[in-house]
């Protein structure tokens, strides 16, 4: 997004990636991502993400890819754990975000798919939906060639003093974006692995029951799950109903560990199903998928100029919630790379510091 974005602001761009673009190592791989507004008490990504839905759209209008899917997202706030789920009610009122809160008894009768016992209440965003992650990228790659982008294949490392090495050599260009996502930490040892973690995530899809459709994302949300540390998405184009649950600190080597799940995430998410999603009970899992996050202390996102080297820009720390943010995300990259403007100071390298869930944009 953010090489689109600076082609369409008449800059020259090429774009350098280590593997083909949409590989199977990168954290925007999977089929499908949420996309959904809520962000706790953070107005910022609140609008962010309703401008990000906007341009989602446009995008797909202007494409003629199905890219987004508006089935709505569920957000189940559990009893003597919902400072998140509050504050999003009063930064919707503030924004004007549609969104209905339910009783427990309302969820049972709307979306049946979904126990719902130790539920306080549950918020849901009719606007929010899911996208189609590996589509996305991919549609995007080709416009951004369309528009005049080149594409290159290349790894870029760094030297002792974290300048971008290509081939060996050190990479010219008036500014060089890096946008490598798990990927910064390593690159840059000194400025952005101390602000930093990296964290596995196993993701499953199962099987919908046979003859029924209860469980498509026709008649089923997205939710998200913050009590049981999971979130989900309804079976999208064929692919079964993915569920993930977060195990806090899995450690992953992002070059050197196989792209496989572990048989204690899949335990932990048949369990969950058994909690959540009493009609997925016997259903066999038919795909899986495992993806690397880099979190930063307060889970905000990274654009900021290096330090030492000043035509590097590095943007990133996804944190489990850029990718919906993407398309504004990359608008204000570029304007930043353009010098247009500065950088925010909430995306600055220096002042991170953890966050409680109360206060953090992702709730965690």
């Amino acid at each position: 997004m953010t090489a689109l974005h600076l082609q369409r602001r008449g800059a020259k761009v090429t774009l350098i990636d280590r593997w083909e673009p949409g590989h199977a190592r990168a954290a925007s791989t999977d089929y499908n991502r949420v996309i959904r507004a809520i962000s706790g008490r953070d107005e910022f990504y609140t609008r962010w993400a309703r401008d990000s839905r906007a341009r989602w759209l446009e995008l797909q209008a202007e494409t003629g890819q199905n890219l987004m899917y508006e089935c709505g997202a569920l957000i189940l706030a559990t009893g003597g754990h919902c400072d998140w789920e509050d504050a999003t009610s009063e930064t919707f009122d503030k924004v004007g975000v549609p969104y209905y809160r339910f009783t427990p008894d309302e969820v049972r009768a709307r979306f049946p798919q979904f126990k719902v016992d130790e539920i306080s209440y549950a918020l849901f965003e009719p606007q929010a939906g899911l996208l189609m992650a590996h589509r996305c990228v991919i549609t995007t790659v080709e416009l951004f060639k369309r528009e005049g982008g080149v594409v290159k294949r290349g790894t870029v490392t760094t030297d002792a003093s974290e300048r971008p090495m290509l081939d060996g050599r050190p990479l010219e260009a008036d500014v060089i974006v890096i946008s490598t996502g798990a990927w910064m930490a390593e690159m840059f040892p000194r400025t952005i692995k101390p602000i930093s973690a990296i964290m596995g995530i196993n993701v499953l899809y199962t099987s919908t029951p046979d003859g029924s459709d209860q469980f498509d994302m026709e008649r089923m949300p997205c939710w998200i799950d913050h009590g049981q540390g999971s979130f989900g998405i309804p079976s999208s184009e064929g692919s079964g109903v993915k569920a993930a649950v977060v195990i806090p600190n899995t450690p992953i080597d992002i070059n050197n560990d196989e792209r496989l799940i572990e048989r204690q995430s899949l335990n932990k998410t048949r369990q969950y199903i058994r909690h959540r999603l009493p009609g997925l009970i016997g259903e066999r899992v038919v795909d899986s998928k495992f993806n690397q996050v880099i979190l930063t202390p307060d889970t905000h996102f990274i654009v900021d100029w290096h330090p030492e080297h000043s035509n590097v820009l590095l943007a990133g720390g996804c944190s489990g919630h850029l990718f919906k943010h993407g398309p504004a995300f990359g608008d204000f990259t570029a304007g930043v790379a353009m010098r247009d403007y500065g950088t925010a100071d909430r995306f600055k390298i220096a002042g991170r510091r953890k966050l409680s869930p109360k206060e953090s944009p992702s709730g965690r």
